[in-house]
This record gives structure tokens, C-alpha cells and sequence, in this order.
């Protein structure tokens, strides 16, 4: 993401405002001129019509046209943030899993949220401030300087050594603030991790440490901030300490001269107030420039993440060729691996050479220990991750070939723990097909158990969720993403130990819809529960990242001894259970 592209869109607006702001500083340096005409049409006794009404004129100007650059660069500057932050969404929601996995979430949402405020808007109105000061800053000494250049060199000499040690205090806060801003995203990446596990800190009673943890955090913060205001507060007094001096020596001079005829009273009056008016646009130049160093550590930081890698991209940054749509092979199985190997952290394979295919229909299940790579498996599947050697297809076609949208179109994935989004039982149902109708949306409740439930509920498939499907019970959590993903109709569904959460009952009547979906479709499932395992047409077993074995329930009893020692070890759990 460019922020400069994004600022460059919105340049209409933007010059508007700052034309706004330059004539309206031209109408504010024209009324210490028209002042001292003032001043002198009275002591001369010519009529003041004329400097009166300029003078009122300019004063009119002045409001209307600082309300306009106002107006301008203030909504330059919104349509700016809304722009980055609806990029910078994106390409987190299309970024790269193993990227993304990387990242803190409580620093990405600090600088998707206020750093793309304080960069964008920083951009557009401090920039625009730093124009119009200078405009009035230089507009005010070359005015000066047609007054009295003696005076003038008297007070540039005032204000030059505080505006150097500006300039080094607002590189100092540059420096602190963008300390800050990475301060206040390790805190809120902290509340993140606490607050998405709230039930595990109470339950091992860790309030106390995850408080103080937190304390720490934002006592980090707090420092950092007050470094940075500590330094901000500083650049005000530093002007206002050159402006007095001058002010001094600039009225105890000028009366003197006034006193021996070498200046007049409204040169001098005219030359006090422009350098008055000097004032405020040299301390909202440097205190623009502070802002802007500011800016710039939130601009860092919103670039950096802007780059993070997007899906379908090839290694080196570039786009990739574009993929077109096909229609699946027939003939062809469901999902096939041939020879993969896939690693997340280099010298540490997970999977190795794997090879195995999954028929049209019907139901497919994977087992092993855990650590045996059969959730990679289902991500390489879904495109989350590249295989680093081999090739995997789905209805006959290599994945590196489909478009992403069309590949996942094609694959229904369930998750261990069926992650759900803030909203209704509808919205969470329809999430993967929105055009769903309600004869469809009825067979989905019906398939995954869930009709009756729904059907008890006050509000039924409107009624509202919390986070992460807050207020429904872990089995019927799973059940919902279960329905979610028949709604789907995919030509594959992947089910990762979708029995963990279910009852004896709820489990029977799954059983039954997966039984009943693998008629239309493959269903690939990683299965702890014997009873899951039985009734799977083909399982396949994997052991230390290789596909071990692969046959019916019977065969590998009689043929394998690691699924013989998995399937013994369930019948004992199970029996136990019953």
C-alpha cells in the first residue's frame, strides 16, 4: 500500500484547502498594512472610509476562507483514512497465512486502526499548516522588511536561535513518538492475548499476573507518552521566549527611534503587529513539523504492514499470471497428493513424500498421532500454504493452477474449533453462500442436527451471537460450521475431528449427514473416534509426516500394526465411556 498514491487521489480537495489557507493568510497580512494607513489617514485628517472598510473586508475574508481550508483539508484528510484503512483491510484479509501467523493482532489492529488516523491525518492538514505558515512567515518578513529591515534583523536574530532548538526538540519527538506507537501495539497485542483466552486466565486463576503483566505494558506506554508530549510541550515555550525578547527589543528600540523621527508611529505600530502575527504561524510551523515527525513514525509503521505478502502472489512480489476459471475432471478423484513436502521452519519437515488420493464420493478418513501433519495436510489443501515439493490437485486440476476464489468454491473446510463471527445464526450460516435460499439454508440445519435447536429459539436463525459464537455450546458451535459448510455444497468437504464436541447422540445423527453428503461429494475427515473411523469407506494412516497405510478399517487391523495399536487404544477409551 502507497499512502502517497492514496494522498495524490485525493489532490483536488487538498489544494483547494490549502488555496483556501494562502489567500486567507494573504488577507491576514494585508491588515497590519492597512492598520498603519489607518493610523496615518488620522494623524493627517483625511478621511478613514476607505482603510475602515478594507480593513473590515479583510477581517470577513480572513474567517470565511480559514472556515474553508478548514473544511477542505479536514475532509481530504477523512477521505484519506478511509481509503487506507479499507486498502490495508484487504490485504490483511487476503495476506498470506504463514505472514499473517507471524504478526501480533493487537499491534495490527492498533495500526490499521489509529495509525492510519494519525498518518493520514497528519499528511493532510499539517502539511497543509506547514504551507500556509510558511506562506505567512516569509509573506510577514518581506512585509517587515519594507518597513524597518534594521528592526527586522533585530528580530530574525531573536527568533533564529529558538527555531533551530525547535527544530532539534521536533526531531526528538519523531524519535519518541514512534517508541510509542510501538509501545501502545505491544499493549494492545497483550489485552488481545488475554482477553481471547479470558475463560483459561480465570479458570487458572492468572488475573493477578495478566494484570500486572498488562500494568507493565501500558506503564511502558504511559512513559513513552509523556516523552513525547515532554518534548512537544517544550516547542511552544521556545518560540514564545524568542517572540518576547524581540517584542522587547523591538518596542524599547522602535520608541526610541519614534522619539527621534527616524520611524514613524504606524511603521512601528505595523511592524509590533506583524510581529505578533508572526508568532502563531512560526509556533504552528514547528509545532506542524512535530506533528509531521510524528506522522511519519505511524506512516512507517502502516507502510510495513501494508507490504506484508498477498495470497497468490509469486516470492519475489510480483502479481502472479492470471488464472482462469475451469471446470473439474469428472474422472478425476477429488484430491490427490503426489510426492509432497511441505515444512514450516527450514530442516524441519512435516510432511515428507506424500502421496494418497481421495475418490469422488464417498468418506475418507486420516489418522496418527498428533504432530503427523494431518491438519497441514488440510491447509496445503485449501491453499493456505504452499507445498515446498510435489503436487496436489483437486477434481483433476494442480492447485498452483485454479484461481484461490475457485479452488475454495470447490473445498468446504470445517475447523477443529469452528471458529463463528459476531452476528446472527443466519449470517454465520450463510457466510460461504449469502444467495442461499431458505430451502437450502432448511436441509443444512436438517443434515447437521440443528433444526429443532433453531427452531426453540425466541428469535430463531435471528438471533444474535457473540464473539467467537458466544451463547451457543461447543457441539452446537461445531454443528453451525458443519451446517455453514453443506450450505457450501462443495465437491470437497475436509472435517478436522468434527466429533471432539459432539454427544453419543448428536455424534450418530453426524455420522448420518456425513454418510448422506458423501453421496454427492468426497468427504476427507481427520478422525480420533473409533466411531468415526469405521464407517469411512478408505482411511488413511500417517505416521512421522509419510502416509503409513491405506485400506478399510478391516484390512489395516489385519495389516498394520500402528493403526491395529489407534484403533485398540479407542475400542479401550470407548468402552470406558460406555
Amino acid at each position: 500500500m502507497n499512502l502517497r498514491e492514496i494522498v495524490l487521489r485525493h489532490r483536488a480537495l487538498l489544494i483547494a484547502g490549502i488555496g483556501m489557507g494562502l489567500l486567507g493568510a494573504a488577507a491576514t497580512l494585508a491588515q497590519p498594512w492597512m492598520l498603519g494607513r489607518l493610523i496615518e489617514a488620522v494623524a493627517l485628517d483625511e478621511p478613514i472610509v476607505w482603510p475602515v472598510t478594507f480593513i473590515a473586508l479583510f477581517f470577513l475574508a480572513d474567517a470565511a476562507l480559514s472556515a474553508g481550508h478548514a473544511y477542505a483539508i479536514g475532509r481530504a484528510g477523512e477521505n484519506i483514512v478511509f481509503e487506507a484503512r479499507s486498502i490495508l483491510g484487504g490485504r490483511l484479509l487476503r495476506s498470506q497465512i504463514p505472514h499473517f501467523s507471524r504478526l501480533e493482532h493487537g499491534d495490527v489492529f492498533s495500526r490499521t486502526v489509529s495509525d492510519t488516523s494519525i498518518a493520514c491525518l497528519i499528511i493532510a492538514q499539517a502539511l497543509a499548516q506547514v504551507v500556509t505558515s510558511v506562506f505567512m512567515v516569509v509573506g510577514g518578513i518581506v512585509l517587515m522588511a519594507g518597513l524597518d529591515w534594521k528592526l527586522l534583523l533585530t528580530t530574525l536574530g531573536c527568533l533564529g536561535l529558538a527555531s533551530v532548538t525547535a527544530l532539534l526538540l521536533a526531531r526528538q519527538v519523531r524519535l519518541a513518538a514512534l517508541r510509542n506507537r510501538q509501545n501502545i501495539g505491544a499493549f494492545g497485542s497483550g489485552l488481545q492475548r488475554v482477553l481471547g483466552a479470558i475463560t483459561t486466565v480465570k479458570a487458572s486463576r492468572a488475573e493477578g499476573r495478566e494484570t500486572e503483566e498488562l500494568t507493565r505494558l501500558a506503564d511502558r506506554a504511559r512513559r513513552s507518552g509523556i516523552r513525547v508530549t515532554g518534548f512537544s510541550s517544550l516547542l511552544t515555550p521556545m518560540m514564545n521566549v524568542g517572540t518576547q525578547l524581540s517584542l522587547a527589543v523591538v518596542i524599547t528600540w522602535g520608541m526610541a527611534r519614534v522619539a527621534t523621527g527616524s520611524l514613524t508611529p504606524a511603521d512601528l505600530t505595523a511592524f509590533v503587529m506583524y510581529l505578533f502575527y508572526l508568532v502563531a504561524p512560526l509556533v504552528m510551523l514547528f509545532m506542524s513539523i512535530a506533528q509531521i515527525q510524528q506522522g511519519r513514525a505511524a506512516i512507517q509503521r502502516v507502510t510495513e504492514l501494508g507490504t506484508i505478502p498477498q495470497e497468490g502472489q509469486e516470492e519475489d512480489g510480483r502479481p502472479p499470471e492470471r488464472r482462469k476459471h475451469v471446470s473439474p475432471v469428472e474422472s478425476a478423484p477429488a484430491v490427490s497428493f503426489e510426492n509432497v513436502g511441505f515444512a514450516y521452519h527450514e530442516n524441519a519437515p512435516v510432511l515428507r513424500d506424500v502421496s494418497f488420493t481421495v475418490p469422488r464420493r464417498g468418506l475418507t478418513a486420516i489418522v496418527g498421532a498428533s504432530g503427523t501433519g494431518k491438519t497441514t495436510t488440510f491447509q496445503l489443501i485449501e491453499g493456505f500454504h504452499r507445498p515446498d515439493t510435489g503436487t496436489i490437485r483437486v477434481t483433476g486440476h494442480d492447485i498452483d493452477a485454479l484461481p484461490l476464489a475457485q479452488l475454495r468454491s470447490l473445498v468446504g473446510y470445517v475447523e477443529q474449533d469452528a471458529p463463528l463471527l459476531r452476528g446472527t445464526i443466519r449470517e454465520n450460516l450463510t457466510y460461504a453462500n449469502p444467495d442461499a435460499d431458505e430451502a437450502d439454508v432448511a436441509r443444512a440445519l436438517r443434515l447437521a442436527s440443528l433444526e429443532d435447536f433453531v427452531a426453540a429459539l425466541p428469535d430463531g436463525l435471528d438471533t444474535e451471537l457473540g464473539e467467537r459464537g458466544a451463547g451457543l455450546s461447543g457441539g452446537q458451535r461445531q454443528r453451525l460450521a458443519i451446517a455453514r459448510t453443506l450450505l457450501q455444497r462443495p465437491q470437497l468437504i475436509l472435517l478436522d475431528e468434527v466429533t471432539a464436541h459432539l454427544d453419543s447422540d448428536t455424534e450418530a445423527a453426524l455420522r448420518d449427514a456425513i454418510t448422506e453428503a458423501g453421496r454427492d461429494c468426497a468427504v476427507l475427515a481427520i478422525a480420533h473416534r473409533l466411531s468415526t473411523i469405521v464407517q469411512a469407506d478408505r482411511i488413511i494412516v500417517m505416521e512421522g509426516g509419510r502416509v503409513r497405510a491405506t485400506g478399510t478399517h478391516r484390512e489395516l487391523m489385519e495389516s498394520d500394526e500402528v493403526y491395529r495399536r489407534l484403533a485398540s487404544g479407542q475400542f479401550a477409551t470407548e468402552d470406558v465411556l460406555t
